[in-house]
């Protein structure tokens, strides 16, 4: 039995048929990664065309960014741009997820446009479009990492400890299910503008992401993030700080 059948297996059967009619949302990411994504495409953008339509379902074994760049792309060139608007108020999660990759891979969008258009995505109640809203830009960040950690260090401010944390998440060196930052990897020091204003934020979400960072940072550069974190405790008692640390050197601290 392959992986995918496996999930399919351990949900309601009546639930799945929800989350590929697009008429609720995945609760977890067992559930997103089991979604249909030709069947979800047919309920809720089916004016792509029979086509497009075959063409996600020849890929319902590949990987879920795979797949998901793929409905982005299938979206845009039967629809246009104008259907992000559409899609990011869907009920589904994976439908608002597929307008982050639109926005993500738009060809002319500049940084900041670019920003400013994924920001409700990035700030939305369901984890997973979090996530794929990162996910999406990150490489367009990745092109001007200076002038991307200068616009996210905005978001640093907000009221919403999930757009603070997606400014740390989407500049993460290593991160999770997308490709490393080299620049970051080699001087993780440009990003203090970033870190340095999360250093004691009383979000836990938020500190995951920032001792996240951290530890990725310190796979390649384990004397900065020590230093770092003992700067950042030196006479400044924060149990904010103290948790952030400690996950920050959890790697090294296991040698």
């Amino acid at each position: 039995m392959s992986a995918v059948s496996r999930r399919v297996v351990d949900i309601d059967p009546q639930h799945l048929q929800q989350l590929n009619a697009g008429t609720t949302e995945a609760a977890t990411l067992t559930e997103c990664l089991a979604v249909d994504f030709e069947a979800l495409m047919r309920a809720a953008v089916p004016e792509v065309g029979d086509d497009a339509l075959a063409a996600i379902g020849a890929l319902a074994g590949s990987g879920i960014s795979r797949r998901m760049a793929l409905s982005a792309g299938l979206i845009r060139e039967r629809l246009g741009d104008g259907a992000v608007a559409t899609l990011q108020q869907h009920r589904s999660d994976t439908v608002r997820s597929w307008a982050c990759f639109m926005i993500g891979a738009h060809p002319t969008l500049a940084l900041e446009d670019r920003l400013a258009a994924i920001r409700p995505l990035a700030d939305d109640p369901h984890f997973g479009v979090r996530e794929w809203a990162w996910i999406a830009v990150r490489p367009q960040l990745a092109q001007d990492m200076a002038k991307a950690i200068a616009l996210l260090a905005d978001w640093t401010s907000s009221p919403s400890d999930r757009l603070r944390r997606f400014a740390s998440e989407a500049t993460r060196p290593r991160g999770v299910w997308c490709s490393h930052i080299v620049a970051l990897k080699r001087d993780p020091q440009m990003a203090l503008a970033i870190l340095a204003p999360l250093k004691a934020d009383p979000s836990r979400y938020v500190q995951d992401s920032v001792g996240n960072w951290l530890n990725d940072a310190a796979k390649d550069r384990p004397d900065w993030v020590r230093h770092l974190c003992a700067s950042w405790q030196s006479g400044h008692e924060s149990a904010a700080t103290a948790r952030i640390c400690k996950r920050a050197l959890r790697s090294l601290d296991r040698h």
